[in-house]
């Protein structure tokens, strides 16, 4: 069933909103894809955090304009489905990417991130980024380590003049 005039707009304002937030898009072709699929791939997507829809490429080119997303205008042939990270920025590729496995009919076409265009060929890299707690965790450790560092020295000495004291006290009692 076509959409009305009123319908589009509502979903080129949709689509507006959530593209002026997302981190990152990634864009893939499901032609062939089966229904439970495709059903499975939507409920993993709202845990994860990631808006997934499946959209007319002409109300995502209205969509995408004057947003960081604008380049790919170009790039949007076929039909497509278009996954939007809100959480952090590898979020949606590793949604595809896991999806991916499962589903031979689900192929990237390209990526978008910080308004440039990457190749299908991107979509590891971009989903092993760290997440969100993951990078705060890899920051944590990065700045605990000097402290832990710094306070192993100062007490070495005090353990070395232990250490030295404990072993004139064995060598005196033998």
């Amino acid at each position: 069933m076509a959409l009305t005039l009123e319908q589009k707009k509502a979903v080129v304002s949709e689509i507006a909103k959530v593209a002026e937030i997302a981190h990152s898009l990634v864009a893939a072709e499901y032609r062939g894809s089966s229904v439970d699929l495709m059903t499975a791939m939507r409920a993993d997507a709202r845990k994860t955090g990631v808006y997934l829809k499946v959209v007319k490429n002409t109300l995502v080119k209205r969509a995408v304009k004057n947003t960081e997303y604008e380049c790919i205008s170009d790039a949007l042939v076929g039909p497509l489905l278009y996954a939007f990270s809100q959480e952090d920025p590898g979020c949606a590729a590793r949604l595809i990417k896991d999806h991916a496995k499962e589903n031979d009919k689900l192929e990237v076409k390209f990526l978008a991130v910080g308004g440039k265009l990457l190749a299908a060929s991107e979509l590891s890299r971009l989903a092993s980024l760290p997440t969100k707690d993951q990078a705060i965790a890899m920051l944590m450790g990065v700045m605990k380590a000097p402290i832990e560092k710094f306070a192993r020295t100062l007490k070495e000495p005090h353990a070395k003049l232990t250490r030295t004291i404990a072993a004139i006290k064995d060598q005196k009692a033998a």
